[in-house]
């Protein structure tokens, strides 16, 4: 079976270069450089109209990155060149989602054996600890996209002050449930596993359980507040 596509009038102004992904995928890549959250945003808009568009294609996947997308298909229903044609449409007449997702609060024991990078990355902020703290808590993040390890989301929404190069030499064995930060982004560990950013704290919320139905808690377009549970000096 072949599929019938209706295409509307392109309006979007916003670039985005569309490459192939082997013989049934495409990614569609929207980045500027730095992440933008406008752009993230009709890209989650771009996401949810392609799964109505393509909903009855059972081969069908749609994949968020940050400021990108994938989208994968059987080559045999859908010709990659009408897929093209098609996604490229519906980008150029995206309009922001308005989609709000779900919020989540995240407690977080602060600092100690857990949060050993807290008290310099305060310092380096030119914070004492309990701004750091009230900072990061303080702000609302927004999921961009999950990826890395199963259940890892990447957050927008750190605080500019808060920002940091990633460590120039990664742990080799990061908690599961560490409460992290890197570059302009925030994350928590959904597993122990090796990693460059920064820990601040730990959370005992799942971030990860392959037996739910949504086997990742946080998905794009969520939103996530941080608050103290503990403070550990």
């Amino acid at each position: 079976m072949t599929l019938t596509l209706e295409l509307a009038e392109p309006d979007n102004s916003v670039a985005a270069r569309i490459h192939a992904a082997g013989s049934g995928a495409l990614l569609l890549d929207a980045s500027t450089g730095a992440f933008d959250n406008d752009t993230q945003s009709l890209l989650l808009s771009l996401a949810s109209r392609l799964r109505q568009r393509l909903g009855k294609v059972s081969s069908l996947e749609v994949v968020s990155g940050v400021n990108n997308l994938l989208l994968t298909f059987d080559p045999l229903q859908l010709h990659p060149r009408d897929a093209e044609m098609m996604m490229r449409t519906l980008w150029e007449s995206a309009t922001p989602s308005r989609s709000s997702g779900k919020h989540f609060d995240i407690p977080v024991t602060y600092g100690g054996e857990h949060g050993e990078d807290l008290q310099d990355l305060a310092k380096r902020a030119s914070l004492t600890v309990e701004d750091y703290i009230k900072r990061h808590g303080s702000a609302v993040y927004t999921v961009a996209c999950v990826g890395s390890m199963p259940g890892f989301a990447y957050m927008t929404g750190l605080p500019d002050e808060l920002a940091v190069p990633r460590r120039s030499t990664p742990r080799m064995k990061v908690s599961k449930g560490s409460v992290i930060v890197g570059g302009s982004q925030a994350g928590v560990m959904p597993c122990t596993a090796p990693s460059g950013w920064h820990i601040v704290g730990i959370t005992d919320r799942e971030m990860f359980d392959a037996s739910n139905e949504r086997p990742c808690l946080l998905a794009p377009g969520d939103s996530v507040r941080f608050s103290v549970k503990e403070v550990l000096l």
